[in-house]
């Protein structure tokens, strides 16, 4: 998962990266409103933490310029604030789901992949296609019964294959997706080219067909045959 944290008080912060962190995620931060606008304006993430007070702006207005961008990342609103008034305000911003604190980051972690199996996969834990099961939760792949040894890196790929199939996705996107913002000004993917080929390796193994297929100069598209 890809994740963005925007909080300003700073041992929460740094708790949340640790445990997203500690788990193989890829997460980024903000403290303040310009920092965040930044991010969402520059980048995309499978879900958002926000908190609604920040320095410099309102956490709500972020919800606000997401629309406006028409950007579908999921958003996770973590505030202090126990109001009726802000969480019907929030979800009817276009917030996912509202998490009041203090909270166990057990529940926090529960209701981010909540958010992200709705988003991308109807809500389903497995993923399911054609002869590939995927169990996102237990991080296990089947091709016809055989089970699939991959990577995290690998892993992850699949599954943001599998949420984008049919679909032309950059090198460029793919890098920002799997190592976060720090790759964005990379001019060499030979890293991406590393990691499709050991993941298309495992799969024909396996007995899956070859789903992937190299679009020149822009990237892969996974998808039906």
């Amino acid at each position: 998962m890809k994740i963005l944290v925007i909080e300003d008080e700073q041992a929460l912060l740094e708790s949340i990266l640790a445990y997203f962190t500690g788990e193989g995620n890829i997460c980024e931060h903000a403290s303040d409103f310009a920092a965040a606008y930044e991010k969402i304006s520059l980048y995309s993430y499978d879900c958002i933490l926000l908190d609604l007070g920040l320095p410099g702006g309102e956490g709500l207005e972020l919800l606000t310029k997401l629309k406006q961008l028409k950007k579908r990342d999921g958003v996770l609103i973590i505030s202090a604030r126990h109001s009726l008034d802000d969480k019907l305000m929030g979800l009817d911003l276009g917030a996912d789901d509202y998490l009041v604190k203090p909270f166990h980051l057990s529940e926090l972690k529960a209701r981010v992949s909540a958010i992200i199996r709705r988003k991308n996969f109807d809500g389903d834990n497995v993923i399911l296609f054609n002869e590939i099961s995927v169990d996102v939760s237990a991080m296990k792949i089947n091709v016809k019964g055989n089970q699939v040894i991959l990577t995290k890196k690998e892993f992850d790929l699949l599954v943001y294959f599998l949420s984008n199939r049919n679909k032309v996705v950059t090198k460029n996107a793919m890098a920002e997706h799997l190592w976060g913002d720090e790759m964005d000004l990379s001019d060499d993917f030979d890293f991406i080219y590393t990691h499709v080929k050991n993941l298309r390796k495992k799969l024909l193994e396996a007995g899956a067909a070859d789903y992937l297929r190299s679009v020149y100069g822009i990237g892969y598209k996974f998808g039906d045959i």
